[in-house]
């Protein structure tokens, strides 16, 4: 009973874009995580199958947040800068941190945009906790992938998430990399309600 309370709580506050499943492990120092991506190289279990998620992802609000406003200015600063779609910015943000900028990744992936420190550097970002400097290093980036993926969505976020030598490397295709599809689904979900926010 307690197990299935913790995950009805977790539902509530985690986007299940794509009508993935719930899945428990234990890491190496004895915490036990849930996640709605398959984890690699872990024994788990399933907590949640995808038909039972796909079920209770009808009564969950996955846009939850989507309204907040607090980085807006500073969204809209950049995209004009760098001619970008504020709402994709805005979608990118809500995947990967859900709008924290004090977020970071167990891989090291910091600030709102999730900027890996190497992507950081490369962007020129001095202080990835920083909103504006987080928010115009990950917009740039988001550019640069524009550019190389010649405006080609998916690919962008694909790149994005696994990195754009992984897309490269699978012939200018999105990589076979569940949390990366699964990413790709959540941004486009979002993107999509962000555009059109009366729909649905």
């Amino acid at each position: 009973m307690l197990l299935k309370t913790i995950v009805l709580i977790i539902l509530c506050f985690t986007p299940l874009c794509g009508y993935a499943g719930i899945y428990g492990y234990i890491d190496e120092r004895g915490v036990y995580h849930f996640t709605n991506i398959v984890p690699v190289g872990k024994k788990y279990h399933i907590v949640i199958s995808e038909k039972n998620a796909s079920f209770l992802t009808k009564h969950v609000d996955l846009t939850k947040g989507l309204e907040n406003s607090n980085y807006d200015k500073i969204i809209m600063h950049h995209s004009r800068l760098h001619g970008m779609d504020p709402s994709l910015i805005k979608a990118v943000m809500k995947a990967e941190s859900n709008f924290n900028p004090n977020a970071l990744s167990n891989k090291g992936a910091q600030g709102l945009m999730q900027l890996m420190p190497d992507t950081a550097r490369l962007m020129k970002v001095d202080n990835p906790f920083d909103p504006d400097d987080n928010i115009q290093g990950g917009t740039k980036y988001l550019k640069f992938l524009d550019s190389v993926f010649d405006g080609d969505v998916e690919l962008m976020l694909a790149a994005y998430n696994a990195g754009p030598n992984r897309v490269i490397e699978h012939n200018m295709k999105v990589p076979p990399i569940e949390e990366t599809r699964t990413f790709i689904k959540k941004v486009k979900y979002y993107y999509d309600k962000l555009k059109k926010p009366n729909e649905g």
